[in-house]
C-alpha cells in the first residue's frame, strides 16, 4: 500500500526526470480531417450546450466532422441532434439499445476522419483542445492522445465531487509523469483521439478508453497525455453514484486487461507495463492489500509495532464510518470524507473484480445525470430503467 500511493508516485516522478521519452516535434501547420464521436442515451439537459460547444472549437470546420452516436434514446435526445443537422452535425442511430461500445462501433463505421476523438455528452471542450490532441500525431509512434478531463470548481461542490476532484488531480499528475517517461496508460472517456486506422470493434460490455488503447499499445504505439487539451464535466453528487460508476468502471477494466493479455509482458513495451502494473492493477487490488493489512497486524497484536499498526487501521477506518454517517445527513468533514471516498473506492474495486470474475457485466447503463432525473421522477424512471 505504501508503495501505490506514495512510492510509485516518487518513482514514477523521478523516472521521468532522469530518463524520460524521446519524443519527435509535436509542431505542425498541418489540419488532419477529425471526427468527433459524442456518445449519447438521453442526455437532452446536456446534448444542445455540447453541440455549440463542438461547432465553437477552433478547428477548421471542413476538417472536423461531428457524430452523436443515440444508444436508442427515448427523450428527446435525437431530435435535438437533428435540429443541428443544417450546421453538419449527423446523428447516427442504434435501432435498439445495446450500449455504449456497441454504439461506437456503429459510429466509426460511418466516420469519415483519419482521426478519431471520443467524447461523452457533458463534457465541454476549451476551444483549443482539438488542436492541442492532434499535433502529437505527427510522430508516428503515436497511437493515442488523451486530453485533460477537468471538474468543474464550485464552492457548493458536495463532499462526493470535492473527494473525486482531490482524487482526480492526484490521477492527472500521475498521467503526466507516466506520458513525460514512457506512454499513459489507458484514455479518458471524455476526451481522447486515435488514429482512425488503430480502432478494432469492441465487445457489448468492453470499456473502449481502456481496451482500445491497450491494443494500440501491444500494436508497438504509445499513448500520450496532453495537459493543454482541457474539457470540463460534473462529478456524481453523492458517493453512493460514484461508487456504482468506479464498480462498472473497474469490472470493465479488469476484463479489457484480460483481453489484451500481451501487454501485462514487460517485453511488450517495459515503460508502459511498468505504470499499468503499477498504476492500475495494484490500485484495483488494493482492497485485498488492506484487509491482508488489517489481519496480519491483528493477529500479531503481541507485538507492540503491530498492535499500533492495528490501532491506526481501526482509527482510519473509524473516520470513515463517521464520514459515511455525515454523508448521510448531507453533512461532511475532509477529515472525515477523505477516508470514507479511500474506501468507497476500493470497496468499488472489490465489487468490480468480483463482477469481473463472475462475468456480469452488463453493457448498459445511466449517466449519474440520468440517475439523478429517474430519482426525480419514478414514473420516467421505470420507463428508461437499464436493461
Amino acid at each position: 500500500m505504501a508503495y501505490i500511493y506514495f512510492g510509485y508516485p516518487l518513482l514514477i516522478a523521478f523516472l521521468a526526470r532522469f530518463f524520460p521519452r524521446r519524443t519527435a516535434s509535436a509542431e505542425t501547420a498541418d489540419f488532419p480531417f477529425v471526427t468527433l464521436i459524442v456518445s449519447a442515451y438521453n442526455e437532452q439537459a446536456v446534448i444542445s450546450e455540447k453541440l455549440e460547444n463542438s461547432l465553437a472549437l477552433a478547428y477548421p470546420p471542413d476538417r472536423l466532422q461531428i457524430l452523436v452516436v443515440s444508444d436508442c434514446s427515448t427523450d428527446g435526445t435525437d431530435e435535438i441532434v437533428l435540429s443541428f443537422a443544417e450546421r453538419g452535425v449527423r446523428l447516427v442511430r442504434q435501432p435498439e439499445r445495446l450500449g455504449k461500445s456497441a454504439g461506437l462501433n456503429l459510429g466509426v463505421q460511418v466516420a469519415g476522419g483519419e482521426v478519431l476523438i471520443f467524447s461523452d455528452a457533458n463534457a465541454i471542450y476549451q476551444s483549443d483542445a482539438i488542436r492541442h490532441l492532434v499535433k502529437h500525431f505527427s510522430d508516428e509512434n503515436v497511437g493515442y492522445v488523451v486530453g485533460n478531463a477537468r471538474y468543474v470548481e464550485s464552492s457548493a461542490l458536495v463532499s462526493s465531487a470535492q473527494s473525486e476532484g482531490l482524487y482526480w488531480r492526484f490521477e492527472t499528475w500521475l498521467k503526466k509523469k507516466e506520458s513525460e517517461f514512457g506512454s499513459v496508460v489507458g484514455g479518458d472517456g471524455a476526451i481522447y483521439a486515435i488514429r482512425r486506422a488503430l480502432f478494432f470493434p469492441l465487445g457489448a460490455s468492453d470499456i473502449n478508453d481502456l481496451l482500445n488503447p491497450l491494443q494500440i499499445i501491444a500494436h508497438g504505439y504509445i499513448g500520450v497525455f496532453e495537459p493543454a487539451a482541457v474539457c470540463y464535466e460534473e462529478a456524481g453528487d453523492s458517493f453512493e453514484k460514484e461508487f456504482r460508476r468506479k464498480v462498472r468502471i473497474i469490472g470493465r477494466s479488469l476484463g479489457a486487461v484480460c483481453r489484451v493479455w500481451t501487454v501485462l509482458l514487460p517485453r511488450t513495451q517495459p515503460r508502459h507495463w511498468y505504470a499499468l502494473v503499477s498504476h492500475k492493477l495494484l490500485r484495483w487490488f488494493s482492497p485485498f492489500f488492506l484487509i491482508l493489512l488489517l489481519a496480519s497486524s491483528l493477529l500479531l497484536w503481541a507485538s507492540v509495532f503491530y498492535r499500533v499498526a492495528a490501532v491506526l487501521q481501526l482509527g482510519f477506518y473509524a473516520l470513515a464510518v463517521a464520514g459515511w454517517w455525515l454523508e448521510s445527513r448531507r453533512r461532511s468533514l475532509r477529515v472525515f470524507y477523505l477516508p470514507f471516498y479511500f474506501c468507497v473506492v476500493n470497496l468499488a474495486s472489490l465489487f468490480g473484480i468480483v463482477n469481473s470474475l463472475r462475468g456480469s457485466l452488463s453493457p448498459t447503463w445511466q449517466t449519474v445525470r440520468q440517475q439523478n432525473h429517474v430519482q426525480q421522477d419514478p414514473a420516467a424512471g421505470l420507463a428508461r430503467r437499464k436493461s
